[in-house]
């Protein structure tokens, strides 16, 4: 649980964090968009260089984004066997019963795991490089043109992405109390196993409702009321680096949908 990173702010002096939530969102969107129509080799690997150049710019370590990979590990495995023995294909290399083993499954199975690798990733390096602050702003004036509640939505999915890694450190500490008290989390089956983390579960839930009481009083008692009339210390602006920023996205997505149709 302690390695999801998605969530987490990971404060550093870089171009990419300097930009402004905005085009960073837009930029994820578009690229989370682009990755859905890839579908060969040459498009994803276009897409790790480019993933690849932007964490070297925004100065996070590798090595926390390599751990939250470690926390989507099943997921992964889990549509890699699902396309890897249910695709069909001409060349069959193995058969059992339903199941099959086809080269175009393989195929298929390497680009879902890449995709879904780059999708993480990418997402993660959106809320690694901006604060929760600037991120509601963002999505906030993002959605200011609509009818929608602007204000109230931005602020929600902001706590809910910051709650993420609270309840991630929350469910490590009851883990360990649990371990402390005799608890076994690592021997017998899976049924087993799912048994055991039922006492984790029921405190945690009963935490996470602790929290949002706690919040909503904090809130309360400083007189928030939401959107109206509220105003800002450090209101959104564009610069030209944020243009030229988003001129590079654009023309990149535009080559990787150039070679998936073209």
């Amino acid at each position: 649980m302690s390695r999801i990173v998605i969530g987490q702010y990971y404060p550093a002096d870089s171009l990419l964090h300097r930009l402004d939530p905005r085009v960073k969102l837009l930029s994820v969107i578009a690229y989370v968009t682009v990755l859905l129509f890839v579908t060969d080799f040459l498009g994803l690997g276009l897409a790790a260089v480019f993933l690849a150049f932007v964490i070297a710019l925004s100065r996070v370590p590798v090595k926390l984004l390599f751990r939250g990979l470690r926390a989507v590990f099943f997921i992964l495995l889990f549509a890699m066997l699902l396309n890897l023995f249910l695709t069909p294909g001409e060349a069959v290399l193995f058969s059992f019963g339903f199941l099959q083993l086809t080269t175009e499954g393989i195929a298929r199975a390497g680009l879902m795991a890449s995709r879904l690798v780059l999708l993480v990733t990418g997402s993660a390096v959106l809320t690694l490089t901006t604060s929760p602050i600037k991120l509601t702003d963002g999505i906030e004036s993002l959605l200011a043109p609509t009818r929608l509640p602007a204000h109230d939505i931005a602020i929600m999915m902001t706590i809910a992405l910051r709650m993420i890694p609270t309840l991630s450190e929350e469910a490590d500490k009851i883990i360990k109390a649990q371990k402390a008290r005799g608890a076994d989390f690592e021997t017998g089956g899976l049924v087993k196993r799912v048994k055991n983390f039922l006492p984790i579960l029921v405190p945690l839930f009963v935490s996470s409702f602790k929290r949002a009481d706690e919040l909503s009083t904090a809130m309360e008692a400083r007189c928030y009321q939401g959107g109206k009339n509220r105003t800002k210390m450090q209101p959104l602006r564009l610069t030209k680096k944020d243009i030229f920023a988003g001129c590079i996205m654009v023309i990149f997505c535009a080559i990787l949908l150039f070679l998936r149709f073209y």
